[in-house]
């Protein structure tokens, strides 16, 4: 049984009739419109944000559903829209999403088709909801930035932050460059016990020696050449609060060292002083290098392992979490559409396949990088392939072998395969169906049925 509300707008009475009844078997709120004309009055007269799905068909005798979805566009409302008709039209679906509906269904469909719509919609809401409240309990002193995310891996790894926060154990976050790390430590701080305390971090890899233990440690005046002034240092300045120490595999052997007798004694001695302070920090470090195998090496202290890792956190790589690349990357546009004052309303299909189908080495700041360039580079308000840094290089996913391969559905290896080709023949529909040995009719169903058919050429050369 569902809890949300979904809104009609169809002239055909079956079709109505049909979906009134799947959806209120179901539990659903109905609200019906026969007429275009009446649901734009009612678009001037009230908002449509308590609604959680609009059902519009293209054609009607009034009013054009196009033109009521580019009003709802204009309105600014934030209800998603799932066109509809009974003739299926390429142009017009690509009008509809360049225009920012959220889907496009052909007539007669099944109830299943409905649902799942329905589904993904109410998951994005709750997902949204979720991303609010979190921002909400970062607050000021954390990290800036949403934890989008609707895969499971990811679940996980929020799930055990948020648990593990309750503690004052020391917590290691591990993972490739550009996964997370720190917003992970923002949110164990600020759902701890410490979260009305300060949080400060530092990144251990970008300072020599000497200022790393300046910053942690502070110094008095005279201390060494250049010390004029007394400065506190970041183990003062969070005392109570957290401290989380970005990049700490980087850390040399002498500044490890004497962080290792904060751990253990609870104190600290400021450069130039002789006399110990006393210290209460919660420590979070992260690091993108094996720890253990740092260790073993003798480049990192064993007793200091053991100490900060008391509990570890593994934040999966991009590649292993692909159902969040979608939501991830609608963030970044939403939030860069903002910044650019620029309103932009969509990613085509093509540029979603991409970006779903890229290894992403730089994980999520590089893909956050990539939305911005093709946010420049875009001419309309919707997201090409064509705009993507990776859109040339994405491996295909039927080559991509070895450790850390990312299994994907057949649909979308063949979907990517097919629209590799067509790029590599000039979007020749013919030489295309040749190298895939399969009948230009096939393909021609393959790129309806994928949504790819303004890919190809409107009249091949070589074509009977």
């Amino acid at each position: 049984m569902y809890d949300a509300r979904v809104i009609i707008c169809d002239d055909e009475v079956e079709i109505v009739r049909y979906l009134n009844k799947i959806l209120t078997t179901r539990g659903l709120e109905v609200e019906i419109f026969t007429s275009g004309e009446a649901l734009l009055r009612t678009l001037e007269h009230r908002a449509l944000e308590e609604s959680d799905l609009l059902l519009l068909d293209v054609k009607m005798p009034d009013v054009d559903g196009i033109e009521i979805l580019r009003r709802v566009k204009e309105l600014k409302l934030e209800i998603p829209v799932v066109m509809m008709t009974a003739f299926a039209s390429i142009s017009s679906a690509i009008e509809a999403m360049k225009l920012g509906a959220y889907d496009y269904v052909t007539k007669p469909f099944p109830k299943e088709k409905i649902f799942g719509i329905l589904d993904k919609v109410l998951e994005r809401k709750e997902l949204l909801k979720e991303n609010s409240a979190l921002k909400d309990e970062l607050g000021k002193s954390a990290p800036s930035g949403y934890l989008v995310y609707t895969s499971d891996a990811f679940r996980r790894v929020h799930e055990m932050a948020v648990q593990v926060a309750q503690s004052d154990a020391n917590v290691v976050i591990l993972g490739e460059s550009g996964t997370g790390k720190e917003l992970i430590a923002g949110l164990i701080h600020s759902v701890s016990p410490r979260k009305e305390q300060r949080f400060l971090s530092i990144n251990c890899a970008t300072l020599s020696d000497t200022l790393l233990e300046s910053q942690l440690f502070g110094h008095v005046r005279g201390a060494f050449t250049g010390a004029v002034t007394h400065q506190k240092g970041l183990l003062e300045e969070a005392h109570n609060g957290t401290l989380f120490l970005d990049e700490v595999g980087d850390m040399s052997p002498t500044i490890q060292a004497k962080l290792l007798r904060v751990l253990q004694e609870g104190d600290y001695i400021p450069v130039g002083e002789t006399k110990a302070r006393s210290v209460d920090i919660r420590f979070l470090a992260a690091t993108n290098k094996d720890l253990e195998e740092e260790v073993r090496q003798k480049r990192f202290r064993e007793d200091l392992f053991f100490r900060l890792n008391v509990i570890s956190i593994h934040l999966p790589p991009l590649r292993e979490r692909a159902e969040d690349i979608e939501p991830l990357a609608r963030y970044f546009l939403h939030r860069i559409s903002q910044r650019m004052k620029k309103e932009f309303v969509n990613f085509t299909p093509e540029a979603l396949l991409l970006m779903q189908s890229y290894s992403w080495p730089g994980n999520i700041r590089e893909l956050e990088n990539a939305i911005e360039r093709a946010a420049i580079l875009a001419r309309g308000t919707v997201i090409s392939a064509e705009n993507l840094p990776v859109w040339k290089s994405a491996p295909l996913a039927a080559e991509q072998r070895g450790e850390g391969e990312r299994l994907l559905p057949l649909e979308v290896v063949e979907r990517e395969h097919i629209l590799h080709v067509l790029q590599k023949t000039g979007c020749n529909k013919s030489r295309t169906a040749k190298i895939l040995n399969i009948a230009r009719r096939t393909l021609d169903r393959k790129l309806e049925e994928y949504g790819m058919q303004d890919k190809a050429a409107p009249a091949d050369a070589d074509d009977p």
